[in-house]
C-alpha cells in the first residue's frame, strides 16, 4: 500500500503547522481515538473492579480490552500482560521478585548499549544478594551487538541476559533470536527492553525468544504506562512482593494497586488506531497489526534514506547510527557545535530534536560522547517528508551560519 502520512496526521491534534517534530523516541504525540477512550471511560461509570455495579463492570470490561489488545500487540497471552506506571517501575519489580533467587556466585549480563533502565535495575538487585555483574560491550563503530559479543560474557553461571531489542540511542536492532539460543542454551533466562522496538516493527514474544519483555504504550501513540509481557506460566513460578489481600492470580498479583483504567482504555485504543494504519489490511487484529506495521516500516526507511542522504550533503554532521539492522531513529553530532545548542536553536525555528544520552548513558559514554550525547532524530508515524526537509534545510541552515 501507499502509506497515508497525511491521513494519520489529521488524526493528531497535537502536531503544530509550520513545525517538525523529530522527539518520538522520548514520546509520540496523541491520536484523537486515544483522547476519546481516555475520555470515554471517565466520563462513564466508573469504580473499582467488580461484578456488580455499572461502575465495577465498566472497571473489568476496560482492564479485558485492554490486556487483549497487548497480548495482539506482543503475540502473547492476555493472561501474561502486566501493566504498571512504567517500564522502568516494572524492570525494577522483575528484578527484585527474580533476584530472590540468586547467591553469590551467580551472573548477570547487561550491555553498554542499553538505556539505563535496562542496566542499573539488574546490576543494583545482583549487588544487593552478592551476585556477579558482567557487560557485554558493542563496537561503537559500527553501533553492532553480536551474539558473539554476548557469548564472551555467558558463562554456567549465568542466571539473566538483559538486552534491548532496539537501541533507543542509536536505533541498533541485535539479533535477538539468536540471542535468545545462546541464552537458553547456556541455562539463563532472557529479559528485552523492547520499549523503542515496539514503536516501529511488530513485537512477536515468542518469535523473539524472550521469557520477558516490557515496553510502553506511550512510544507508540499511546497514554503513559508500562507493559509487561510473559508466558503465563512463566510468571505463575514468580511470587512477587505484595499486599496480603491483593490478589494471587497471574498477572494480577504483579499489579500493585488500582490500575488507571483511563490509561488502559487509551493503550488498547492505540493499538486499534496502529492496526488500522494499513486500511486495506483484514483479518484479525494481529494480523491487520503485522500488516501496518510492515505498511510503516516501509514509510520510515524511506524517511531514513531521505535523512541519512540530506545528512551526507551537510558539512561537519556525523551520524552514529550505523548498524545493518536498526531503526529510523539517527543519533547526529556535529563538530564543533553542541548538541544542546544546536538543539535549542533548532526549536526556536520550530524544529524539534532533542539533545542528550537519553538514559543511554553507557551507550553515549562508549561512542566517545560522554555524557552530552548528540542530536537524536526520530521519526514517528505521523512524520512527513516535508518534516524531514524541513529539518534539513534549518539544519543546514544552523551550521553554515556558526561556521562564518
Amino acid at each position: 500500500m501507499a502509506y497515508d502520512v497525511h491521513a494519520v496526521r489529521a488524526a493528531i491534534p497535537g502536531l503544530l503547522p509550520d513545525s517538525a517534530r523529530f522527539d518520538a523516541p522520548g514520546g509520540t504525540q496523541t491520536p484523537r481515538p486515544v483522547v476519546d477512550a481516555i475520555a470515554a471511560t471517565l466520563l462513564g461509570p466508573l469504580a473499582n473492579r467488580g461484578p456488580h455495579s455499572p461502575g465495577e463492570r465498566a472497571a473489568e470490561a476496560v482492564v479485558g480490552a485492554a490486556r487483549a489488545a497487548l497480548a495482539d500487540f506482543v503475540a502473547g497471552d492476555p493472561r501474561g500482560v502486566v501493566f504498571g506506571r512504567s517500564a522502568t517501575q516494572l524492570t525494577y519489580d522483575l528484578a527484585r521478585t527474580l533476584s530472590r533467587t540468586w547467591t553469590a556466585g551467580d551472573e548477570v549480563v547487561v550491555t553498554r548499549l542499553d538505556h539505563d533502565a535496562n542496566i542499573r535495575p539488574w546490576t543494583q538487585a545482583a549487588e544487593a544478594v552478592g551476585a556477579t555483574v558482567r557487560m557485554a560491550d558493542f563496537d561503537p563503530d559500527s553501533g553492532e551487538l553480536t551474539a558473539d559479543q554476548l557469548a564472551a560474557v555467558l558463562s554456567p553461571r549465568t542466571r539473566l541476559v538483559a538486552v534491548t531489542a532496539a537501541s533507543n540511542l542509536i536505533g541498533t536492532r541485535p539479533d535477538i533470536p539468536k540471542i535468545a539460543e545462546l541464552v537458553h542454551g547456556a541455562g539463563a533466562l532472557l529479559h528485552l527492553d523492547a520499549v523503542h522496538y515496539a514503536a516501529h516493527t511488530a513485537v512477536d514474544l515468542a518469535a523473539l525468544g524472550a521469557d520477558t519483555l516490557v515496553c510502553s504504550p506511550y512510544k507508540f501513540l499511546g497514554p503513559h504506562l508500562g507493559v509487561l509481557a510473559a508466558r503465563p506460566e512463566f510468571l505463575e513460578t514468580l511470587r512477587p512482593q505484595k499486599l496480603l489481600p491483593s490478589s494471587d492470580r497471574v498477572p494480577e498479583r504483579f499489579e500493585l494497586g488500582t490500575l488507571p483504567y483511563e490509561l488502559l482504555a487509551g493503550a488498547a485504543a492505540a493499538v486499534d488506531f496502529l492496526a488500522a494504519l494499513d486500511p486495506a489490511a483484514t483479518g484479525s487484529r494481529r494480523e491487520r497489526l503485522e500488516a501496518s506495521f510492515a505498511a510503516l516500516a516501509g514509510h520510515e526507511r524511506s524517511l531514513r534514506d531521505r535523512l541519512e542522504a540530506g545528512l551526507a550533503a551537510l558539512p561537519s554532521v556525523t551520524v552514529r547510527s550505523r548498524a545493518a539492522r536498526r531503526t529510523s531513529t539517527l543519533l547526529v553530532t556535529v563538530a564543533g557545535q553542541s548538541a544542546a545548542d544546536l538543539s535549542r536553536r533548532l526549536a526556536e525555528r520550530g524544529v524539534y530534536v532533542p539533545a542528550g544520552s537519553f538514559y543511554a548513558l553507557e551507550a553515549s559514554r562508549h561512542l566517545g560522547l560522554g555524557d552530552e550525547g548528540g542530536l537524536r532524530i526520530g521519526p514517528a508515524p505521523y512524520t512527513s517528508t516535508e518534516e524531514v526537509d524541513l529539518l534539513l534545510e534549518t539544519l543546514g541552515d544552523l551550521i553554515r551560519q556558526r561556521g562564518r
